[in-house]
This record gives C-alpha cells, sequence and structure tokens, in this order.
C-alpha cells in the first residue's frame, strides 16, 4: 500500500498512466470548462488540466473529473485505486476490501506542523476575492458558479470533540460570500445545528487539492456520526495525517491542501441557492431554495495553485465511485456484522448508485438455516442500519456467480432470476435521498419511500446440485482452456 501525500504526487502518477492530459489552450470558465469535463466523464477520457483559464490570473490551474472512471483496460477504477494506496489495476472488490480493513485499524494522531506551502500566500479580510480561483459556471441553467465540488469542509462539535470532514455543494454568492446546501440530517447539518442550540456561528474551513484520499472519505459514508474521518484515514494507512492550524480560527487543516478558505457558516442567514446540475442525472429547475451563507474571511494558497473541479450530471462522473464505493464498504461491513455471508456489495454507477447489488453464496440456506422471507428480512434490517442505505432505495439480492461491478452481468441476472409476480419484498417509510426524480413531493420534503427488495437468487426449492451452470466463457471452460484461449487471443493482437 503507498500512500499519496499530495495532489500534487496524485497528478504525476495519473500523468504517468495516460489518465491525466493538459490543455494548453485558454479555456473559458463559462460553460466551456463544463462541458470539456463532462465529455471526459462520459467517455472514460483522461482528467484534463487547465492552465489557461479565461480571465484567471496565470499560474492559477484547474484539475476535472479527479476520480473519473477510465477507459483504458484493467484501468476502470485506477483514479480511486490510487487515492487508497493501491494498484492502479485494483478491482472493486480488493477496494470495497482495503476499505473495510480500515475499519480494524487504530488511529494514528496527527502531526500538527508550523507550516505549510498552503500558507504560501495568505489574504484576509477586504483581500479575500473568490473570484480569483478558477470556479466554472458548470452547467447551462445552474444557479451561479459552483465553487465546492470536491473541497472538503471541516467543521468542530462546539466540545470540540467531534471534527467533521464532508463534501457539499457550496455556490459563490459574490466575492467574499457563499451559500450552500447544509442538510439537516447529514453531519454538517448535525454540527451547524449544536451551534445554533448555543446562539453561535460555526467555524469553518474549506480545502481544496488535498492528498487524494480525504475527498473520497469526506464524500461517502464510511465514517459514522462522532467519528473523525483524519482518524480514520491514518488508521487505515497506520501513519499520521499532517495538519496545520488555519489562521483565523481553531480549525486543523490537512497541510497538504492546495487552496483553504475559512470563515463562518451562519445559523441564521439564508441566501437562494440553485439549482446546479446534480450527480443523479438531472437539472431541476424547481429545486432553488434558500439555504445558509459562508462568510469567507480568510484564504490561503500554494503558488500555482491547483483547484479540483467536479461537473456533476448523468451517470458516471467522480460523485458515483466515491458515494457509491463508500457507503457500499459501509453496507458490506454491516452485512458481515448481522451474520449474513455477503461477499460483496456494489452500486452500479450507471444507476446513479440507486441500485444495490448484494451478492450472496449458492449454498445459503444451509450457512443460515432460514427461508427466504427470513433472509430477505436480515438483509433489508442490516442494510437500513446503514447511513449509505439512502442512496439505493432498489436493493438487488443475487447469488455470487454473478460479478456485481459488471453491470451487463446484473441485468441479466435481473432479468432472468427475479420472478416479478412474487419475489419483491418492500420496506416502507425508508430512508432516501431527495434527489431522485421519481419521489413524490412528499417523500422528497421527509426523505422517505418504500424500498424494495428484488430476490434474483436462484429458486429456494431447486436443488443445489440442480443449479443451472453460466454460459459463459469463464462458466462453461475449463480453466486450462481458458489460459489457452487467452494466450492465442493475446499472441493474435486481440488484447492490445
Amino acid at each position: 500500500m503507498h500512500r499519496i501525500k499530495s495532489f500534487r504526487e496524485y497528478i504525476e502518477k495519473l500523468k504517468a498512466l495516460g489518465e491525466v492530459k493538459e490543455i494548453e489552450e485558454e479555456v473559458n470558465w463559462n460553460l466551456e470548462m463544463g462541458a470539456i469535463i463532462r465529455w471526459c466523464n462520459e467517455n472514460g477520457a483522461p482528467a484534463p488540466l487547465f492552465n489557461n483559464i479565461k480571465g484567471v490570473e496565470k499560474g492559477f490551474r484547474a484539475l476535472g473529473a479527479p476520480a473519473g472512471v477510465s477507459r483504458q483496460k484493467d484501468l476502470y477504477l485506477s483514479r480511486y485505486a490510487l487515492s487508497i494506496g493501491l494498484s492502479p489495476k485494483a478491482t472493486g472488490k480488493e477496494i470495497i476490501e482495503a476499505l473495510i480493513d480500515g475499519y480494524d485499524r487504530k488511529p494514528v494522531d496527527p502531526i500538527i506542523v508550523p507550516n505549510a506551502p498552503c500558507k504560501e500566500n495568505i489574504l484576509v479580510g477586504e483581500e479575500v476575492d473568490l473570484y480569483k480561483l478558477p470556479v466554472p459556471f458548470a452547467h447551462d441553467g445552474d444557479g451561479g458558479r459552483y465553487i465546492n465540488t470536491w473541497g472538503t469542509i471541516i467543521v468542530q462539535s462546539p466540545d470540540k470533540k467531534w471534527t467533521n470532514w464532508s463534501i457539499a455543494r457550496i455556490m459563490i454568492f459574490d466575492k467574499k460570500t457563499m451559500v450552500g446546501m447544509v442538510a439537516g440530517g447529514q453531519h454538517l447539518g448535525k454540527i451547524r445545528k449544536m451551534w445554533a442550540d448555543l446562539g453561535k456561528e460555526v467555524p469553518f474551513a474549506l480545502a481544496f487539492g488535498t492528498e487524494p484520499m480525504i475527498p473520497l472519505v469526506a464524500g461517502s459514508t464510511l465514517v459514522s456520526e462522532g467519528m473523525n474521518e483524519a482518524d480514520y484515514i491514518s488508521g487505515y494507512y497506520g501513519e499520521p495525517i499532517e495538519l496545520i492550524k488555519a489562521e483565523t480560527n481553531d480549525i486543523l487543516v490537512p497541510a497538504s491542501s492546495e487552496i483553504v478558505l475559512e470563515g463562518i457558516l451562519s445559523t441564521s442567514e439564508t441566501a437562494m441557492e440553485g439549482p446546479m446540475g446534480e450527480y443523479s442525472g438531472y437539472l431541476i429547475k424547481q429545486s432553488k431554495s434558500e439555504k445558509p451563507i459562508y462568510h469567507v474571511i480568510a484564504m490561503t494558497y500554494r503558488d500555482n495553485p491547483i483547484y479540483p473541479i467536479v461537473v456533476a450530471g448523468a451517470p458516471i462522473d467522480d460523485d458515483h465511485p466515491v458515494m457509491g464505493i463508500g457507503a457500499c464498504a459501509e453496507i458490506l461491513s454491516a452485512l458481515r456484522k448481522h451474520k449474513i455471508p455477503a461477499t460483496m456489495a456494489w452500486m452500479p454507477f450507471e444507476s446513479a448508485c440507486t441500485w444495490l447489488v448484494i451478492t450472496i453464496p449458492k449454498n445459503w440456506k444451509e450457512m443460515l438455516n432460514c427461508n427466504i422471507n427470513e433472509l430477505m428480512k436480515k438483509i433489508g434490517d442490516a442494510i437500513y442500519s446503514c447511513k449509505g442505505s439512502f442512496l439505493s432505495p432498489k436493493i438487488i439480492v443475487v447469488n455470487d456467480d454473478i460479478d456485481p461491478t459488471d453491470t451487463s452481468q446484473v441485468v441479466w441476472a435481473f432479468a432472468s432470476r427475479n420472478h416479478q409476480s412474487k419475489e419483491i419484498y418492500f420496506r416502507p417509510e425508508s430512508r432516501v435521498i431527495g434527489l431522485i426524480t421519481y419521489l413524490n413531493e412528499e417523500e422528497k420534503k421527509v426523505f422517505k419511500t418504500t424500498a424494495c427488495i428484488y430476490n434474483c437468487l436462484l429458486p429456494e426449492d431447486m436443488k443445489y446440485e440442480d443449479y443451472p451452470i453460466t454460459s459463459s466463457f469463464k462458466g462453461v471452460f475449463p480453466k486450462q482452456v481458458q489460459e489457452s484461449a487467452m494466450d492465442k487471443l493475446a499472441k493474435a493482437g486481440f488484447l492490445e
């Protein structure tokens, strides 16, 4: 396992893989940057590094699609895998298992450093100007320029026992003010309420361009309420995270940051925010509403800083691996704690993470000594004990001869193994994210819907020895024949 300790080191590693390409020609922040990043996401292309942005001070650069998927052979999840210290060829299962293993490791105390490159430039008070950053107007129809799509919001509980790192969308309001989504049920919203109950405003920091694992953890449900994301990451690697004190408050920020904003998240002031093209794949015009104000009172950054951008939208973009993989690690860990022998959990990115696929061994009946109804209840109870379950109101349970990371196999299994008249189990009043377009207004308001579990296991009354064999390359050919065939294909140039 190799920890990448800075955003710049990460970019160099991606360049070596052909996963970053630099754009030297001037690019307009008004829609053009967004269009380029979306095309790269939708085509599995390298992450674009913009070196010349219209109207932006020379030296300020931007990287789009920092965690997108790749079209290169064996590198589909390379950006995520590298970010958590794995080989760029790591599979979805290897990534999930590594994240689950991280739960069992002991946190390591951070190192507080006296200085770091993120302090090379310090602007305070009237010097602050958010428009110095290469923030795009990303989608035609957005409510404004969204400054935070891949930055880590850092807040502390008033007693300083809980430091939360998270990602939520934030829009520029004016040169020193931002407005953003602060959901009451999310950790950011809960900490804001703690301060509001004391009649105080919330000190915050917002760090862009950190070491790459930080936004993956901050943007997921890997870490439960009251736990610190920094503790999980330090335990995962078995070494401390380097932090540095903010200029204007007591918050500690990642020393590796390219750019840091500091200030106050108001507990009383609001402004109109939205709409925004979201990871669910839609820009919903009616979604604008009053959201909390962020007052920025300091801005620090490295020389020639690199600002990360995610342009959310129709699958697949960076949000889908980050939210989906993190949630699946949380859910698979919970299934195992509930003594369910699940072998994998995966949210197909093409579904915008609204499907959750769980794989179970074919001999589950012998392992669990229960019937199918009892199994589905056990699975539902375990999954809906997890925060990550709110992403996916549709759960597909299938035997583990299916690779859930291969969406074509999932579609085939769903079509051929679920009996539409009886093999669906409903769970009313289940938590759900409000961005799913088919929800009615009441469901969106209360963040609840009827979830369902689709049983795609082979028939319960079928004997194990009678299970059908998958008629595929790996299913009906001996391993020796597979290897011989692959060797001949490689020699003939089929694998290039």
